[in-house]
């Protein structure tokens, strides 16, 4: 959707942030208010404005006019900040840089002062402030002021399902990251400090929330390709069962499997394409795309950011590795993987799952050197390249076209399977083999990679996971589900020592920002440790 609309807000009104709220001003007094609401594109403008704070960090190119302070826009972008929290802190992704305390992330070592994690905090709460804004700004009240006919009022209806849907997802980032968090919907009042929820408040609120909606969200591959449906939203209620033990104490792995049947009982298909289009500058028409339950769409030259895909294609490209090759004018020689998930791979960087994407000319197994790009394998899964060879849109070779699917059909296959495995309801065993081995099938070619039933147990299933879905922000979450995020499973530089090694099981849950403790006396540290 916002590839084409995404800037259009932007011209008309001017977002400015205020703690976690926002006012709406017309710009140099160009236009009222009513003559703003009158307009059916505002609306879409604004709802586009609640999609593009997931992929971009500002509201200039390059993320400039950046959306939160005291961090660089790019930095700061939703979709990075994110990426970093899930998978710097795991076995899947390691870094060379020294901005800040980026490497306190895989060290196991971060504080309640750490930038990165504080920018995590602001972006959810902006964003929430975002649908907010849109909600306020959408009643039947508000239409009847500015006599919106009824057909303009039957697109703010969906804008508005997707608002909640939006507000509910970040809502659950924040729960899965932080355990309590501020909470505010419509009717802001800057005389009151946001109240704090619990962990089982903000699920009992996200599962409500999104049950509420469920109905009003546009059916499943019905809406514009970026745009949620009730498939996304199925995928969000499922993600939150399938980790609620660690979330509420109480199992709801058959509700899991309720939801994700529907998901794949919904038209997506395992497409017959190689895996490696997906994560290519043309994966939203070279065949990947029937897989994508919903994705965060970039392009190198109408969303120019320095986070999301971008990051994720110039990141990892170091080395003896060729920029061109990846359809970019540069590496930024940071991004790497640990031996740990090397090994998950069986002949690992000669293996015959083409899932395996590894680049070893140079480069060493073993990280000796944290701030050396060649002391551990890259990883080539992102490419701004399009299926005939040729580079994304933008011919400088900056920006990437490669939209990130942020849940994809194999993840609900993989999800089916460790909610039947974990004893849920509704669900069959062979039945998830079924699912498994096509997915083993396009990672092969062939058979050849193909499982019985017996061997589907918790362990394959996690390693699975991270063989199908590395770098797609999944990996925190399902090392935590497992109980190997801290004390149990060790990585190289995991507690910050080259061999690695446990960290405390308060890291389990990130430390809400001493400087929001500061301002907020509703907010109390939510764990010990920090």
């Amino acid at each position: 959707m916002y590839k084409s609309i995404i800037f259009l807000f932007f011209g008309l009104i001017v977002f400015t942030a205020c703690e976690d709220a926002l006012t709406v001003e017309p710009r140099d007094n160009r236009v009222t208010e009513a003559e703003l609401f009158q307009d059916p594109a505002t609306y879409r403008g604004i709802i586009a404005k609640a999609y593009a704070g997931l992929t971009v960090g500002g509201q200039a190119s390059g993320d400039g006019d950046a959306d939160i302070s005291g961090i660089d826009g790019g930095f700061s972008n939703y979709l990075r900040i994110y990426w970093n929290m899930q998978e710097l802190t795991t076995d899947e992704a390691i870094i060379a840089w020294n901005d800040g305390t980026i490497k306190d992330l895989h060290g196991h070592v971060w504080t309640d002062g750490n930038e990165f994690i504080n920018a995590m905090f602001a972006r959810v709460n902006y964003q929430i402030a975002v649908c907010n804004e849109f909600l306020e700004l959408s009643t039947n009240a508000k239409l009847d002021e500015y006599n919106i006919p009824a057909d303009v009022r039957a697109d703010v209806a969906n804008y508005r399902a997707e608002a909640r849907f939006l507000r509910a997802y970040s809502y659950y980032h924040g729960m899965d990251l932080f355990g309590k968090m501020p909470f505010r919907l419509e009717g802001y009042d800057p005389t009151t400090l946001p109240e704090v929820r619990s962990r089982t408040e903000l699920f009992e609120f996200i599962e409500a929330e999104l049950l509420a909606i469920e109905n009003d969200m546009v059916a499943p591959r019905m809406n514009e390709y970026g745009r949620a449906d009730q498939a996304a939203l199925w995928m969000v209620l499922a993600k939150i069962y399938l980790n609620a033990e660690v979330y509420t104490g109480t199992e709801r792995n058959t509700d899991a499997i309720t939801q994700l049947n529907k998901v794949i009982n919904a038209g997506y298909t395992i497409p017959s394409v190689p895996y490696a289009y997906s994560f290519q500058a043309d994966n939203d028409r070279n065949g990947a795309e029937s897989e994508f339950i919903w994705t965060l769409n970039f392009d190198g030259l109408n969303t120019q950011t320095f986070g999301g895909t971008t990051y994720l294609t110039h990141a990892p490209v170091g080395g003896e590795m060729d920029p061109a090759e990846f359809g970019i004018n540069g590496g930024w020689g940071g991004i790497r993987t640990t031996p740990q998930f090397v090994e998950l791979f069986p002949g690992e960087e000669n293996s015959a799952d083409t899932r395996e994407t590894f680049f070893t000319d140079e480069q060493e197994k073993s990280i000796a050197d944290v701030g050396r790009f060649k002391d551990g394998y890259a990883i080539q899964k992102f490419k701004n390249v399009n299926v005939d060879g040729s580079a994304g849109t933008d011919t400088v070779g900056d920006f990437v076209d490669i939209d990130f699917p942020i849940f994809r059909l194999a993840d609900a296959y993989l999800m089916y399977a460790e909610a039947v495995v974990r004893g849920g309801a509704g669900g069959d065993i062979n039945t998830a083999q079924g699912y498994i081995n096509e997915l083993r099938e396009r990672a092969y070619g062939d058979s050849n990679g193909n499982i019985t039933a017996g061997q589907i147990d918790l362990s394959f299933i996690l390693d699975e996971r991270a063989r199908e879905l590395h770098w797609e922000t999944h990996r925190r979450q399902d090392l935590i589900r497992f109980g190997q995020f801290t004390t149990s499973k060790v990585w190289e530089w995991k507690g910050n020592v080259q061999s690695g090694t446990t960290t405390p099981a308060f890291r389990n849950i990130l430390p809400i920002p001493a400087q929001e403790l500061n301002l907020n006396p509703n907010l109390q540290p939510q764990n010990p440790g920090y």
